[in-house]
């Protein structure tokens, strides 16, 4: 009973912030599904990755706040619906509901026929920017999520190896704790440009962070 007392408080007390949570009311308010949409959007401003006419590739998109984002973005005045000047790919594991504009594929990241039917949604072209909110289930057991956490990302760094322009750019989530200075180290082997961020939007009790690579280096492996 105490257990169980404990997790309607804790439950409770989550729901409470959620509801109060000022980035919540604003995604309600401006019709984006999830409030990571302004971690994007943040992250954009500071180094302006996103401008019309990119290919764009959006991983561990659902629910499809940052494919919105992006969707918007890539749209003259901004609008939610309409005219797109660009590309959007996005893909998960889970459904998603459809975005107008956006190519959506369901399926594990973590296996090569997704990767491939990824690589064909793209019709040979390269991506400008890849962007990777993809997060592994965590078990709490540091050390095992750790490695589910580096292999994502490790994956997200050899797809945009192999498929960004010279000068696009990878945004990946991470988190901070064991490995994250390796992973680090891999965006400096990679890119010409590191930068790490933790967006406002982002809650402050998280250890998620996210880091951008910006310009593939001329000697960066193609995996």
């Amino acid at each position: 009973m105490k257990v169980k007392t404990k997790s309607r408080k804790v439950n409770k007390a989550w729901l409470n912030d959620h509801v109060n949570d000022p980035y919540v009311k604003l995604a309600q308010k401006e019709g984006y599904r999830a409030r990571a949409a302004y971690k994007l959007k943040e992250i954009d401003e500071l180094l302006g990755l996103v401008r019309p006419g990119m290919t764009v590739v959006d991983l561990g998109a659902a629910p499809g706040a940052w494919s919105q984002y992006l969707r918007r973005r890539l749209a003259p005045q901004g609008a939610a619906a309409g005219a797109l000047d660009g590309r959007i790919v996005a893909l998960d594991m889970l459904p998603m509901a459809p975005i107008e504009g956006v190519t959506f594929i369901e399926g594990d990241f973590r296996e090569d026929a997704v990767l491939a039917r990824l690589a064909q949604a793209l019709g040979g072209a390269p991506a400008d920017l890849v962007v990777s909110d993809m997060a592994p289930n965590l078990s709490g057991i540091e050390s095992s999520d750790a490695a589910r956490i580096a292999h994502l990302v490790e994956l997200a760094l050899d797809f945009a190896c192999a498929h960004l322009k010279p000068r696009g750019a990878l945004v990946v989530k991470l988190f901070h704790g064991s490995g994250y200075s390796q992973l680090a180290r891999l965006f400096k082997d990679r890119f010409q440009t590191v930068k790490p961020i933790k967006p406002k939007a982002s809650r402050g009790r998280s250890a998620e962070t996210f880091l951008a690579g910006i310009g593939l280096k001329a000697d960066a492996p193609k995996t």
